[in-house]
């Protein structure tokens, strides 16, 4: 059962409509429900499974990145800890890099780190001989992004309610171009506590 302010913002949105981003934003504002400033996220089905790239958004998403380096040659003892921290559940970063040497370590966790989408892998760039300059980017605003393991959909953070329409729209234009919109079937925008908005892929 949905809660009496969210059945009364859903009266807003026509379920039946494909809206021009432009729109969209005015709307999104209209029915956005809570007192923090909510994440406006895109939702994406694609046409298949295993996309995947990264992408820097223009203003950034609103939240800090928190990255974690694990070097072994370096710091052997940190590397340790930080695996028995990921087996015992503890996962305090949003992405971790890693030196070459250091995988194999890292191969314990790899079932814990994987379905999160948060194992080292070269081809994203977290798995590399200068982790510190890929640190910085990181912390810059890149991310990386790939379709659910079981479905072809993708969920982005594309900024807060805050940014206003003219930031949220080049965030999401850059995020519908690093997918390609050849890989697309649809996208849905909407923030974290409203109903969500079919947006017309040619207006974005």
């Amino acid at each position: 059962m949905k809660s009496a302010s969210y059945q009364k913002v859903a009266t807003l949105v026509d379920k039946n409509k494909t809206y021009k981003l432009a729109e969209a934003l005015v709307l999104l504002n209209q029915i956005k429900r809570a007192k923090f400033d909510e994440t406006v996220e895109l939702h994406i089905n694609t046409t298949e499974k295993g996309i995947s790239g990264s992408l820097t958004l223009p203003h950034g998403t609103g939240k800090s990145i928190r990255v974690v380096i694990a070097n072994q040659s370096s710091d052997p003892t940190q590397v340790e800890e930080l695996v028995k921290k990921i087996e015992s559940g503890k996962i305090e970063f949003d992405v971790l890099i890693a030196t070459p040497d250091t995988m194999p370590k890292l191969a314990r966790v790899a079932r814990v780190l994987g379905p999160r989408g948060l194992m080292p892998n070269p081809k994203n760039g977290t798995v590399t001989t200068k982790p510190d300059d890929v640190a910085k980017k990181f912390e810059g605003g890149q991310f990386n992004f790939k379709t659910e393991s079981k479905f072809p959909i993708l969920h982005l953070a594309v900024g807060k309610i805050s940014f206003g329409d003219q930031k949220l729209s080049d965030n999401i234009k850059t995020a519908v171009k690093a997918v390609n919109t050849k890989n697309i079937k649809n996208v849905t925008l909407k923030s974290t506590m409203s109903p969500g908005l079919k947006i017309e892929t040619a207006s974005i």
